[in-house]
């Protein structure tokens, strides 16, 4: 947890922003989450701009500073990252709305459960039939208003390890809503080179996380959309198999490759 000597000025910099942010901005973007969405300012809607400050200031209050390359597909698209810490939702964020499927235990975590929640996130409940009835068609639905539906087919967080298989199940939901599939690459880097430490360690609790993670000297992170391509008439295994390659060349590409 302790990094550097900077540490403890970090925590008492970077926590007191945090908590000026969890507190006073918090409730004024919740309240344009929910009613803004008819409100436009520049061409977009005053609840897009709302989550997109919110998570673009998060990212940052954690020494995250985003690198983006590309942009999001309009919808309706089925977006598929690889997954490496928790800060990658607010890092998607902060580029565009997006719905993300995510595991029941988010809506419970301090501060960014009631983003998530306000935001739109889809929660599944891991073994259990009926909900993974009740996201698919709460997915389709999404999808069928032209949103995108963010997922992690990696089926959730590895420490040390980069990148895994994609599962094939995960796609299912681009073959039912006949939409598009884009491949998004996540890493985080320090120095130039990849840094592997904003990933939960082992036994590591949410709590502890984020003090270890406000502590941390600031990095890079590097958000790379890849072309978007169709799903008709691919199976799922095969579309898993497209995107899981696509999304591992990007990663395993040279730091500041084009």
């Amino acid at each position: 947890m302790w990094t550097d000597v900077l540490t403890p000025l970090r925590w008492l910099l970077r926590g007191s922003l945090f908590l000026l942010h969890a507190t006073v901005l918090l409730l004024p973007c919740l309240f344009l989450l929910r009613f803004g969405q008819r409100c436009e300012l520049r061409g977009q809607t005053l609840a897009t701009r709302a989550l997109t400050f919110w998570s673009r200031w998060a990212c940052r209050l954690f020494g995250v500073w985003p690198s983006v390359h590309g942009a999001p597909a309009p919808g309706p698209v089925l977006l598929v990252a690889n997954h490496i810490s928790w800060v990658d939702i607010p890092l998607l964020h902060s580029v565009a709305p997006m719905s993300f499927v995510g595991k029941a235990e988010i809506s419970r975590w301090p501060v960014f459960g009631f983003l998530a929640d306000a935001g739109g996130t889809i929660y599944h409940q891991r073994g259990s039939h009926d909900s993974s009835a009740g996201v698919m068609l709460q997915v389709r639905e999404r999808l069928g208003q032209q949103g995108r539906v963010a997922v992690f087919p990696e089926g959730g967080i590895f420490p040390g390890q980069p990148t895994r298989p994609f599962h094939a199940r995960m796609f299912k939901i681009a073959q039912e809503a006949e939409c598009a599939v884009q491949p998004a690459m996540i890493r985080y880097l320090r120095k130039g080179q990849l840094d592997p430490d904003l990933s939960f360690r082992p036994g590591e609790h949410f709590l502890v996380n984020i003090l270890r993670l406000l502590g941390r000297p600031a990095c890079r992170a590097e958000l790379r959309f890849l072309d978007a391509f169709e799903s008709a008439n691919m199976p799922r295994k095969a579309l898993a198999q497209r995107a899981e390659a696509e999304v591992r060349a990007a990663y395993q590409a040279p730091v500041g490759a084009s």
